[in-house]
């Protein structure tokens, strides 16, 4: 049983093997029991992948959610503009979310959804965010029925047809409501100030 709430806190570069982890079980699942190819295959390549990851660690934007010493979850959080976004949607103020990963025995508790709306909120407040966005593999629809029952929009497709992870959704930040009792403990911006 988790021993709630969690804790939310900034992920370092030494914690590369812990989020490669929570990934590749997260692909493993999703392969036996969502009969999808995501992640089945790192994008581009397995160093292209960990690069990418290790990246975001050096810059501060990813998070991982502990069950004392467990890792539980992951996701990257950037109020920066995604390259893989059109032009006129970037205009505005958003930020993205990437590597939404929940460990399979932590499933079940609204722990991913909680993880989006507080990066929501924490955009919002913090950096001035109008959206979370974020964009799912295309090809699993499960997942592409996920967001919209949270409250997502498809605001269509990202043209490069190489990039697997092509749809894109969006939820207005202004709009994300404050989950009581919170199931982990956070802190209340992306970077200090």
């Amino acid at each position: 049983m988790p021993d709630w709430p969690l804790s939310l806190h900034r992920a370092h570069v030494r914690d590369t093997p812990k989020i490669i982890g929570l990934i590749d079980e997260a692909a493993r699942w999703l392969h036996d029991y969502k009969n999808t190819d995501q992640w089945a295959k790192p994008w581009p390549s397995r160093a292209g992948r960990d690069s990418r990851i290790r990246a975001s660690l050096r810059e501060g934007k990813t998070w991982i959610c502990w069950d004392a010493s467990t890792p539980v979850a992951t996701l990257t959080a950037d109020p920066d503009h995604d390259p893989y976004w059109a032009q006129g949607p970037r205009a505005e103020p958003a930020v993205y979310v990437h590597r939404l990963v929940v460990a399979r025995s932590y499933a079940g508790h609204r722990l991913g959804a909680s993880l989006l709306d507080w990066a929501g909120r924490t955009g919002h407040l913090v950096h001035g965010a109008r959206w979370l966005r974020v964009s799912a593999w295309t090809t699993n629809l499960a997942l592409h029925a996920y967001y919209l029952g949270e409250g997502f929009e498809l605001t269509g497709f990202h043209a490069d047809d190489g990039y697997p992870s092509a749809a894109r959704f969006q939820k207005a930040t202004s709009h994300i409501p404050v989950s009581w009792p919170p199931l982990f403990t956070a802190p209340d911006r992306f970077f200090d100030s």
